[in-house]
């Protein structure tokens, strides 16, 4: 970026939505945070689809040199760092590793953002915070439990913060949402919670095995997960596999209960219990469900949860969402919009997803952004190097990163098992249950280590 168009956009960020979240927030601390004199030294460890747009959001919100990326995948590596000497502000281009510990030993970074499959997050996000640097770690943080409970651990020793990206805490409409609906008591008391995920976003194909591209190394992609056959690229496809995460309730679900909670100030679920499977698309080699219900008991309150990757949502206007039910009325929020419906004949509420594309003209031609998600990452990031600089704790912190990843986990738990668990952080089981408790920790592919003892 030349110095003209950085000074253009500092201009442009002083009119900006996230400019303003951080002056409502920090007060004119936030623009410190913005406008800091010596910039920070980033890594990224996986340069695919989200790990670059979380790097862009982070590069326009504050003074970075990013220093380093990681990746298998040697084409994307390569282009990934060719884009990132045309965002930041120096116009350098990053050193390149194809191996994170390598990565981590010589780069000397203030922050290292983990954009990696879900099967990689424990692993790395321990080690960039045993390096030295504060992490921001794309969510689900695990796809085990155990894997949770050691981030948590390693955070404390390592003293270090750690943001998750459950971005919608720091979503405009819906952090209006929480404080003029919910907060201000517009929905009287709460006792059921409806979320969903109607998106077509399992993999359909069955695709045959192939050779192994001399650029990607797919004995390291695979790391401590089971090892697959090679039909392709996984690059996105990863999330159709349990080897890899932990199906679309370990991919979506997270998001809703997590902003459901953070609305209601709600902690572990007591319960936790789960029905579905593959009922439809039989065919491919996905073995993710393609249709689950679970629900998460709460004192006085339930949050079902349904998905369906197939037939229709049965609400069009909230095909992926959240709804809560009040005896004074309702809130439904998405990414895109939230309504409030009050029972009787009292005002109803809407609000829309905030854009920034004029204010941000490098968002609109950005390949594969989300571009309602922008503001809301950007406002994540700046409560991010907020809590770097003043030891709070960020919006999504590690431990509620954790609750809202492990009760996904443990809904795929009580589906396997066909029965409900409950799980006590305090002394790290399954209560009354033996059986499900030795499988809070999965195992891992030989010559890879569980980082919790």
């Amino acid at each position: 970026m030349s110095t003209k168009n950085f000074y253009i956009n500092r201009r442009n960020f002083l009119k900006s939505t996230t400019a303003a979240m951080a002056l409502s927030s920090f007060g004119a601390y936030g623009l410190d945070l913005v406008y800091r004199e010596k910039p920070l030294r980033v890594g990224l460890i996986g340069t695919g689809w989200y790990g670059k747009s979380d790097l862009f959001r982070l590069i326009q919100v504050t003074n970075v040199e990013v220093i380093s990326l990681c990746d298998v995948d040697k084409h994307m590596l390569s282009a990934a760092a060719e884009l990132v000497s045309t965002r930041q502000k120096s116009g350098k281009k990053p050193k390149t590793y194809t191996d994170y510990k390598k990565m981590l030993a010589q780069s000397e970074l203030d922050i290292v953002l983990v954009g990696t499959p879900d099967h990689w997050h424990a692993l790395q996000g321990i080690e960039a915070m045993k390096s030295g640097a504060h992490v921001y770690l794309q969510k689900p943080i695990s796809v085990d439990v155990m894997e949770g409970e050691a981030l948590v651990a390693a955070s404390k020793k390592y003293n270090k913060v750690i943001q998750v990206g459950t971005q919608r805490k720091s979503t405009p409409h819906l952090i209006d949402a929480k404080k003029n609906i919910v907060d201000a008591g517009l929905l009287g008391k709460v006792s059921h919670v409806e979320m969903c995920c109607y998106y077509h976003m399992r993999d359909k194909k069955n695709r045959p095995t192939e050779p192994i591209p001399d650029f990607f190394d797919y004995d390291m992609w695979t790391g401590p997960a089971p090892m697959r056959e090679f039909d392709g690229l996984p690059h996105r496809r990863w999330r159709a596999f349990m080897e890899y995460g932990n199906g679309i309730v370990g991919d979506m679900c997270v998001h809703m209960l997590d902003t459901v909670r953070w609305m209601l100030d709600l902690g572990w679920p007591k319960r936790i219990s789960s029905t579905g499977g593959i009922y439809v698309q039989k065919d491919a080699k996905a073995n993710i469900t393609d249709t689950q219900n679970a629900i998460f008991e709460f004192e006085e309150l339930e949050c079902v949860w349904k998905h369906r990757s197939w037939g229709t949502p049965p609400d069009p206007e909230y095909p992926w969402a959240f709804k809560i039910f009040g005896e004074k009325g309702t809130l439904s929020g998405s990414v895109m919009q939230y309504d409030f419906v009050p029972v009787g004949d009292g005002k109803k509420i809407h609000k829309d997803v905030i854009y920034e594309r004029e204010k941000y003209p490098e968002d609109v031609t950005e390949k594969d952004i989300e571009l309602h998600a922008a503001p809301a990452t950007r406002g994540h990031m700046l409560d991010f190097l907020s809590a770097i600089e003043t030891g709070a704790s960020p919006v999504a912190n590690i431990q509620e990163g954790h609750i809202s990843t492990a009760s996904c986990i443990l809904a795929n738990m009580a589906l396997a098992l066909q029965r409900p668990l409950s799980y006590s952080q305090d002394k790290q089981l399954i209560l009354n249950d033996p059986e499900a408790t030795k499988i809070l920790k999965r195992s891992y592919r030989e010559g890879w280590q569980h980082p919790h003892s």
